[in-house]
C-alpha cells in the first residue's frame, strides 16, 4: 500500500517542491482545531473540501484522554475519518495517543520524516509503538519540498529529518535584519530538531507550524534570508519553550496572531513568551493553558487562555480561516469569538 500511494503521489507531481499557493475549491472556511492535550500537540486541520489532517496526537496513558479529545474535536468537524495524520517527531507528548487515536477512528495515511533518530529508550519505545499501531496503513516519509495532496489547501514541508528548504517560497527570500543581533545556537541531538514542520495556505491566509523545531534549524529558515515569509497564524513551536522561537525567526515572520499550545507546568517560558508578544505586528497572543509556572506578567488574560485551572475540562481554540486572509478564533471555554480582518 505504501509504495502504491507514493507512485501515486509522485504522478501527481505533489511530491515536489512548489511555489504557488492552492486555489481554493470552495468559498467555505478551512477549520483549525487546537486541541488540549496537556502540553503536547494534536492540531485538526479541516480543508474547504472535507479532507482532514491532524497534526500529532498527544500523550499516552490517561485512561485515553487526548484520543478522546481529538475525537471529540473530530466529531464537531463531522469527520467520519482523519485522511492524514501527520507525526512531526516521536516524542511522547506528539506520538503517545497515536494508538488510542487508531482505535476509535478510521486513518487514511501516516505521514513523518522516516525512523526515530534520537538515542534515547523512551523515544525508542515509544517509536516502536507508533510502528506497530501503524502497521497496516498507508505511510508517508516526506522530505522538505514535498507538499501532501489535500484538495483546496496547500500544505508544504518546510523542515524533516534535519534537513530543511533551501530555496524562498514565493514571495519571501529578503535578507533578515534580525540575525544580526540573533546569538548563535547550539546543536541538538534530539528528535525535535528533526521535527516535520509544514506551512499550511488556503488562499492569502497563511499558517506555520514547525512542530517542536529548535533553535539552530529555526534560524536555518530565518537567517541570513528569511526562507518563509509572513505569516497569520503562528503555533508557538515547541509550547513557547525557550530552547526555540528565536527573535529572529519569530519577528520576521510578523504572525498577525499566535496560539501557544502548553501545559499548565509545560512551555510557555518567560523569555519566549516575551520574543512572541513583542513581535512586529502581532494583533493576539492565545494560550490554551494559564502557565501556572511563570507569573501574571508572562500570562495573557484569562480571557485569551482556553483553560485557566490546571485540573480542567480541555477546552480548545477553533480558528475558521477564508480564502482571502480573514479569519475568526472561538475560544471554547468562553465561546467569545474575535476576528481579524484580512491585510
Amino acid at each position: 500500500m505504501r509504495y502504491f500511494l507514493i507512485a501515486v503521489l509522485c504522478a501527481s507531481t505533489v511530491l515536489r517542491p512548489c511555489s504557488s499557493g492552492a486555489t481554493p475549491a470552495a468559498s467555505k472556511p478551512m477549520q483549525i482545531y487546537f486541541i488540549d492535550v496537556e502540553g503536547g500537540q494534536a492540531t485538526l486541520v479541516v480543508s474547504p473540501s472535507g479532507q482532514s489532517l491532524l497534526i500529532d496526537a498527544g500523550w499516552p496513558g490517561n485512561e485515553g484522554r487526548d484520543a478522546d479529545r481529538i475525537l471529540a474535536a473530530a466529531n464537531q468537524a463531522g469527520l467520519q475519518q482523519i485522511d492524514y495524520v501527520l507525526i512531526t517527531h516521536y516524542h511522547r507528548d506528539h506520538v503517545g495517543g497515536v494508538p488510542g487515536l487508531v482505535d476509535g477512528i478510521k486513518v487514511g495515511t501516516f505521514v513523518d520524516h522516516g525512523p526515530n533518530l534520537e538515542d534515547s529508550q523512551v523515544t525508542r519505545t515509544d517509536y516502536a509503538a507508533y510502528e506497530k499501531a501503524i502497521a497496516g496503513h498507508a505511510h508517508v516519509v516526506v522530505k522538505p519540498g514535498w507538499k501532501l495532496p489535500i484538495k483546496g489547501i496547500d500544505v508544504r514541508v518546510l523542515s524533516a529529518a534535519g534537513e530543511h528548504i533551501t530555496a524562498p517560497l514565493s514571495g519571501a527570500g529578503e535578507a533578515n535584519s534580525y540575525c544580526k543581533s540573533e546569538p548563535a545556537a547550539s546543536e541538538d541531538a534530539t528528535e525535535n530538531a528533526r521535527s516535520v514542520g509544514v506551512l499550511i495556505t488556503y488562499g492569502q491566509f497563511r499558517f506555520l507550524d514547525l512542530g517542536d523545531l529548535t533553535k539552530k534549524k529555526e534560524l536555518e529558515l530565518a537567517c541570513p534570508n528569511n526562507l518563509l515569509g509572513t505569516v497569520d497564524l503562528f503555533l508557538v513551536t515547541h509550547h513557547g519553550a525557550d530552547q526555540s522561537n528565536p527573535k529572529a525567526l519569530v519577528w520576521a515572520l510578523h504572525p498577525r496572531v499566535a496560539v501557544i499550545d502548553n501545559g499548565a507546568r509545560k512551555g510557555c517560558s518567560p523569555a519566549a513568551w516575551q520574543i512572541v508578544h513583542d513581535a512586529p505586528g502581532l494583533e493576539d497572543l492565545w494560550q490554551l493553558h494559564y502557565a501556572a509556572e511563570s507569573d501574571r506578567d508572562h500570562n495573557m488574560d484569562p480571557d485569551h487562555i482556553a483553560n485557566v485551572k490546571e485540573n480542567c475540562e480541555g477546552k480548545y481554540f477553533k480558528v475558521a480561516a477564508e480564502s482571502d486572509g480573514t479569519f475568526t478564533l472561538t475560544n471554547a471555554r468562553t465561546g467569545n469569538q474575535k476576528s481579524y480582518s484580512k491585510k
